[in-house]
């Protein structure tokens, strides 16, 4: 049946369910009893003769549970991993909530304050400042920190982060002023971080209690005015040239020193052997001489032909020319080995049996004379 249509007369209803003996809309105490009927039935109560004739009463049932439903809700409160929560009751501090399930006051008497602790928190800070030397030097800092203490965090200070920031001009500023602008400039930038880094803590722990953790300091390169840029930039040239002639040396000296260290020490070896050597030698040399004195005394004459014979032996050794001296005759016989022999082997018409007979002949005469020449010695001695 459409919503247009007359309703049936047979059924007696129309499509909002009224009889057909009413053409108003539906009846509200008929719809809110039919709701009586049916928390009575939940909660096994039969409804009354005054809930049958009056229904008000029950309206306010369903906003004062779905009130409940809310306040509970609102007493379960759930804190992350990286949060704590600072619990007020009437806007007084009472607690702090750590990571987890929590419960509470539902509001207004009592609220939370959720705090990030874990998150590193930046502030920069740039400024024009004055070194020790009096000169002007444009500074930048980066600043890392987190809350360390809820509490103090949030009531010890009407604005911390404001605070921080004046804490942390104040400290760069006074670090600065005691240092001189070429140490700013170069080499002292990791210092005075450092430096910057313990005056921002110390200020914040001791003077203000703010409950802020500083993890880092970083600072940028220092510049100069941009009046004065140039000269600054030459003089930064000038010390980088001085720095690298300096790497330049300690590298040569790094590569010479090692080397002449060596070379020492093998002359140390050398002049150590050697005097190994002519210590030994000396040694055995007198340890001779021992042995031939011992023999001397043994037997003087002996001892002195057979130096004497040792010693025509060693100088006469290296030399091919021989002499003779014949007993009886005031000159010396001169036998020229060398030549003859060079002469022997350049003549080639004289065959080989020839030259040994020749040769031989020789030798056995050289053999005599020497001989008699012994002979005629001792027959003098006696």
């Amino acid at each position: 049946m459409g919503w247009n249509e007359p309703p049936d007369k047979n059924k007696g209803k129309d499509p909002w369910g009224n009889r057909g003996n009413g053409d108003g809309p539906p009846d509200l105490d008929e719809i809110v009893r039919k709701m009586q009927k049916g928390l009575g039935g939940l909660f096994n109560k039969k409804p009354t003769a005054m809930n049958r004739n009056n229904g008000s009463p029950l309206i306010w049932l369903l906003p004062l549970l779905l009130l409940i439903t809310i306040a509970l809700y609102d007493m379960i409160y759930f804190i992350d991993e990286q949060e704590r929560g600072i619990v007020l009751r009437f806007g007084a501090y009472q607690r702090v909530w750590q990571p987890g399930l929590n419960f509470r006051l539902p509001r207004p008497i009592e609220e939370t304050i959720r705090l990030n602790v874990g998150q590193v928190r930046p502030l920069t800070h740039q400024a024009l400042m004055l070194t020790q030397d009096e000169n002007i030097v444009d500074v930048e800092v980066a600043v890392q920190w987190k809350i360390r203490d809820p509490e103090l965090y949030v009531f010890s200070v009407y604005d911390p982060d404001y605070t921080l920031k004046q804490v942390t001009e104040s400290a760069v500023r006074e670090v600065i002023g005691k240092n001189k602008l070429d140490f700013v400039l170069t080499e002292g930038r990791s210092q005075i971080a450092q430096s910057q880094l313990q005056l921002i803590q110390e200020t914040l722990d001791n003077e203000y209690k703010i409950g802020i953790l500083v993890s880092t300091v970083q600072m940028q390169p220092a510049k100069p005015p941009d009046e004065v840029k140039e000269a600054f930039d030459d003089a930064i040239k000038s010390r980088e040239d001085e720095q690298r002639s300096v790497n330049e040396a300690e590298a040569y000296r790094n590569d010479i020193i090692p080397r002449a260290r060596g070379a020492a020490a093998r002359l140390r070896e050398e002049s150590n052997g050697y005097k190994q050597r002519v210590i030994a030698r000396a040694e055995g040399e007198a340890s001779r001489f021992n042995q031939l004195l011992t023999e001397y005394e043994r037997a003087p004459e002996v001892t002195r032909q057979r130096l004497y014979l040792d010693t025509i032996e060693s100088v006469l050794s290296s030399t091919s020319k021989v002499f003779l001296d014949v007993e009886g005759n005031n000159s010396l016989m001169y036998i020229p080995l060398d030549k003859l022999i060079r002469d022997g082997n350049n003549n080639s018409a004289v065959g080989d049996g020839a030259r040994a007979q020749s040769q031989t002949e020789s030798s056995v005469q050289i053999i005599d004379n020497i001989r008699s020449r012994g002979e005629g010695r001792d027959r003098g001695s006696r």
